[in-house]
């Protein structure tokens, strides 16, 4: 795979990722693949959270509610990476975009 391909493949899902990571070009792909590495993190770890702290009575649903409206936020993050992807350009998502778990 090419360098726009495997960016736009890492951003499908976590076997979409790994098959970006495993298969693709890392080296021209390394940005998309750190933001995309990035948000799914993210996406699963925040219902998480979010599950666990749930059953508190009041904290919980406003960790719920809290949560939900991160999942939205992330989800338009997402919307940005993948469309970058597409774009082939580097453009980072907003607020999450600068950390960088690969190197």
């Amino acid at each position: 795979m090419d360098a726009k391909v495997t960016g736009i493949v890492s951003y499908i899902s976590w076997v979409g990722w790994l098959v970006a990571f495993l298969a693709g070009d890392k080296e021209g792909a390394k940005f998309h693949l750190n933001q995309a590495l990035v948000l799914m993190i993210a996406m699963t770890v925040l219902p998480i959270v979010s599950a666990v702290v749930g059953f508190i009575p009041i904290v919980g649903f406003i960790v719920r509610l809290v949560a939900g409206l991160c999942c939205l936020v992330l989800l338009a993050f997402w919307i940005v990476g993948l469309v970058g992807a597409i774009k082939g350009e580097e453009k980072s998502v907003p607020i999450i975009g600068n950390i960088q778990l690969l190197k």
